[in-house]
């Protein structure tokens, strides 16, 4: 019978965090799979849990995830942990569980902390919706182009950074986003937890001695892309507006229709309009 894949979260900084079951499952399993051994190790030997640990990183996730679905399959029973939060949040865990899948293996995940869900509802941001995107990229090209991809997404926006890179990421969300409310939460569940509010362009003047790990939490664009557009288009001409809509594909009396509706006065007023040019 093949053994069991256990996807467990650990702390994120205060050991508290770690759940009763967590506990159980690290005690129980054949095999603990960490992105990193020696700090895995610490975790267990506070709760006084010895296992067989074996590395689980970027690099030799392909080769890894192969190798343990034939442990699996021999009837071992694993769990994956990364250094802290939720396996597979920007953590090593997608390729093993998408391998236990195509091999019938039965995947546990076992909830507990997860950092952008702490910074989420400690913000203030809404929470109703959100998208998280994880690490941008390190290059700026490529940074800038994430940025833009979601410059008019309505929902809140979450994102990983390091201390490194912090003061450039924002930046660089100013310029492409504009100044919008952010919160920056910092060091989370840890001695020195902070929430930072602001304006990007505020907290940008406010940094210094950037350390810790961060949470960054981005309002929502107030207007989709096509309001902007439109929003855009009623600062225009009617020539403008009446080109817009008709290379979209639009019927004459379609597109007057819109303008109307844009412009938020009657029919008839755009047609007169029209029929005077």
């Amino acid at each position: 019978m093949a053994g069991k894949l256990y996807l467990v979260a650990t702390p994120i900084g205060n050991l508290e965090d770690i759940t009763l079951r967590a506990l159980r499952i690290l005690k129980e399993v054949d095999i603990i799979a960490a992105e990193d051994t020696r700090h895995t190790l610490k975790l267990l030997n506070h709760f006084e849990i010895s296992k067989p640990l074996i590395s689980y990183y970027k690099q030799n996730e392909s080769t890894r995830s192969v190798e343990f679905v034939e442990k699996l399959k021999s009837g071992k029973s694993i769990a994956i942990v990364s250094d802290a939060g939720t396996p597979g949040i920007s953590d090593p865990g997608e390729q093993i569980v998408k391998c236990a899948i195509e091999n019938n293996i039965e995947i546990v995940p076992i909830p507990g902390a997860c950092a952008l869900v702490n910074g989420l509802i400690g913000s203030g941001m809404a929470t109703r919706e959100f998208c998280f995107l994880g690490f941008l990229s390190a290059v700026k090209k490529e940074r800038k182009e994430k940025l833009e991809e979601i410059k008019y997404e309505t929902k809140t926006l979450i994102f990983y950074e390091a201390p490194h890179k912090l003061k450039k990421t924002l930046q660089d969300m100013v310029e492409i986003l504009g100044d919008r409310n952010i919160v920056l939460a910092r060091e989370l569940t840890k001695i020195h937890e902070e929430f930072i509010r602001g304006k990007i362009s505020e907290i940008i003047e406010k940094l210094e001695d950037v350390k810790g790990e961060f949470v960054v939490i981005v309002e929502g664009n107030c207007e989709t892309k096509k309001e902007s557009e439109i929003k855009n288009l009623n600062n225009g001409t009617f020539e403008e507006q009446y080109e817009f809509y008709q290379n979209q594909g639009f019927t004459k009396k379609e597109i007057v229709k819109q303008i109307a509706k844009d412009r938020g006065v009657s029919k008839n007023e755009i047609y007169q309009y029209f029929l005077e040019r």
